[in-house]
């Protein structure tokens, strides 16, 4: 923290300013952090361009956020916030914060910790309570950033804090989306995110910020599932958390790892993003579910109805619509791999429309069934996930080469002219169908190509 930090307490060098917020409470626990807060006596605008100029940052003003600015290092390395202290009295301004561990100061001087309500003894009692009832109202954000420090932070939600959360959770309807979901991303990727999603549940926040986790309680389901479609999901968030750490893929596991490992989108890992796949991929199961003449439990169309249901929930929170088209596909493909698990041993051409299908996620979704495989433990288990891990390796054997594509042995302009195809849907279907044809080791040159769209062609 020293290089914002430093800058910092030069440029407001007798000016009145305290550092506030996380930082002390980062500072205490011993936590690195790259992100500032400062309250000021005065206009922070000038603050932020000079401590921007110094260190090579950008400073701007952050809307709606009561005159507050910003100062971003390169790289978004870390990030200075000034506020104007609430009139000019750090006390008032300390009384006004969430939390009691968010509500100390340091003068940016020097000198003692200021803290008025307690939040050293809370953080040492590895508690969080609320500074007052009134700031969860004024802002109803709160409720949801109460659970995401407790799960992040390993605390204990103090009982007239809880009771307070479920209280003004409803007020989370009128809090902008981007927010929500800034603080939901945190709670998701978190060491702890199950607990943290249980806490959501308990508190009355999931009711408003993910309304279509709850209704899945009760949900039951057939006799290879040991329990709920709500419990099952949290499994499945379980199992792709452990999947991020240790995956049981073999010669494969070190790859998958840094596949999940790798940024992606919304400050999230491809692991975080799969985290709300896990979160969503059986959320239209209520809708779909039915009972077969046999009284066997179904829930025909879930995947489809899912993806779609992704893409509402994902559009609702502001995600970016590369986070969107990720979710819903694992969504829509997650079943695909327990299909090939009947076709064992895989030919090329089941490899091949597997990959085809799944494209340009086949990694991604292979990884995710075997975390939904793993917390799928009714009859029959233990075969059936050995069966499922066999062919998820198969897969995993091309989904992870990450070759360019082979240079066609055909090209469809070249096959339009020779064969006198005009460019559409069958001319599509005959390239499928070289592709396949080759990855299956059946043709190999370009006179092979058009040897074999003849006879598709004359065959019907």
């Amino acid at each position: 923290m020293s290089l914002p930090l430093d800058v910092a307490r030069a440029v407001l060098a007798g000016h009145g300013a305290w550092l506030v917020g996380g930082a002390v409470r980062d500072r205490l626990l011993a936590r690195d952090t790259m992100d500032v807060d400062v309250a000021l006596d005065g206009d922070p605008r000038d603050a932020a361009r000079e401590i921007a100029r110094r260190a090579e940052g950008s400073a701007f003003r952050l809307s709606g956020a009561f005159g507050a600015w910003r100062v971003v290092g390169a790289g978004n390395a870390w990030h200075v916030d000034l506020v104007r202290l609430r009139d000019g009295d750090i006390e008032a301004d300390l009384a006004a914060r969430d939390f009691t561990i968010n509500a100390m100061a340091e003068p940016l001087d020097g000198g003692e910790l200021l803290d008025p309500h307690g939040g050293r003894a809370d953080l040492a009692a590895r508690r969080l309570r609320m500074v007052s009832e009134e700031g969860l109202a004024d802002d109803p954000l709160r409720t949801l950033r109460a659970i995401r420090l407790v799960t992040e932070l390993d605390l204990a939600l103090e009982p007239r804090t809880g009771a307070a959360l479920g209280r003004h959770a409803p007020g989370l309807e009128r809090v902008a989306a981007e927010r929500i979901f800034g603080e939901l991303k945190r709670i998701v990727v978190a060491p702890a995110a199950r607990a943290g999603i249980e806490l959501m549940e308990a508190h009355g926040v999931a009711a408003v910020v993910l309304p279509e986790l709850p209704a899945l309680r009760g949900v039951r389901q057939n006799e290879f599932h040991h329990a709920d479609v709500h419990d099952h999901t949290l499994e499945v968030l379980d199992s792709v958390a452990a999947l991020e750490r240790d995956p049981p893929l073999g010669e494969h596991s070190a790859a998958v790892r840094e596949l999940l490992a790798e940024p992606f989108a919304d400050e999230l890992t491809r692991g975080g993003a799969m985290r709300f796949a896990a979160l969503l991929h059986d959320a239209a199961k209520p809708a779909t579910r039915g009972i077969h003449s046999d009284e066997r439990v179904t829930f025909v169309g879930h995947d489809a109805a899912g993806a779609d249901l992704a893409r509402d929930v994902l559009g609702r929170l502001r995600a970016s619509q590369r986070l969107v088209a990720y979710v819903a596909a694992l969504t829509r493909d997650h079943l695909r791999l327990g299909f090939l698990v009947h076709e064992r041993p895989l030919s090329r051409r089941a490899l091949w429309r597997y990959l085809r299908a799944t494209d340009p996620y086949s990694a991604d979704v292979t990884v995710f069934t075997v975390a939904d495989r793993l917390a799928t433990r009714g009859r029959n288990a233990e075969p059936a996930i050995a069966a499922h891990l066999e062919v998820a390796r198969a897969v995993l054997d091309e989904a992870l080469r990450g070759e360019a594509a082979p240079t066609p042995l055909v090209r469809g302009d070249e096959l339009a002219r020779e064969l006198g195809v005009r460019p559409g849907p069958r001319l599509g279907a005959l390239l499928a169908q070289i592709e396949e044809d080759r990855f299956a080791g059946v043709l190999a040159t370009r006179e092979d190509a058009l040897r074999r769209a003849r006879e598709l062609l004359s065959s019907g």
